[in-house]
């Protein structure tokens, strides 16, 4: 739990429930959060024309971030990946569950290694923690371009 002092609420909350959890069960709670990562809303239905592939992951993953214009900039993302990707899909539903509807500092604050703190690093690749690290990378980006216009 070092770093979830800075993490937005619900993705502290994520952070913590790896935490108490051996090896082996983490990798179980990563396939159930892919179960939950909600189905793309309808103008993202063609997710490879309408969202940005990152390519660093080891499946096919789309992602599409949104920033509202008001004060705190409050940040909507969605993510498509395969069912037969579960590894793919479950950090795509902790960055969603995490992060979605948080103001863009909050999101841009947390700590490009948070994942490091879900304790994955036994139960997954060390290519498929880059593509988690890819995807917060990316969403960070897009906050910032969209925070910057």
């Amino acid at each position: 739990m070092t770093s979830s002092v800075s993490l937005p609420p619900q993705l502290a909350e994520l952070v913590d429930e790896f935490a108490e959890v051996g090896p082996r069960d983490r990798l179980q709670l990563l396939l159930e959060l892919s179960q939950e990562l909600p189905a793309l809303p309808e103008r993202y239905a063609d997710a490879a024309d309408s969202m940005e592939q990152v390519p660093e992951c080891q499946s096919p993953l789309f992602l599409a971030v949104e920033v509202e214009p008001e004060a705190d900039r409050r940040v909507h993302l969605f993510f498509s990946a395969p069912p037969e990707a579960p590894t793919t899909r479950g950090f795509a539903s902790i960055l969603r569950t995490g992060l979605d509807g948080e103001p863009a500092a909050d999101v841009l604050a947390v700590p490009d290694d948070f994942y490091v703190a879900l304790g994955l690093a036994q139960a997954v690749s060390p290519l498929r923690l880059r593509g988690m690290a890819a995807m917060l990378a990316r969403i960070k980006n897009k906050v910032r371009t969209a925070t910057a216009a």
